[in-house]
């Protein structure tokens, strides 16, 4: 049985944390931030924890 391939596009955007969570960054954080105020981006700027209705389908493209 050959080993599964972990998502190469999800490698790069999920970061699993020391208990096993999976945490993202908040959407609407790539460009345009000169023209976002203060308090938006640094609301952004924050990772959030996967909830649990993805968690299943990112578990399965990270390979775990």
């Amino acid at each position: 049985m050959p080993k599964q391939k972990t998502h190469s596009g999800s490698k790069k955007r999920f970061k699993i944390t020391g208990s096993g969570k999976i945490k993202k960054q908040q959407a609407n954080m790539r460009h345009n931030l000169e023209h976002k105020s203060s308090r938006r981006t640094r609301r952004l700027n924050q990772d959030q924890v996967i909830s649990g209705n993805d968690l299943k389908v990112v578990k399965k493209l990270l390979g775990r």
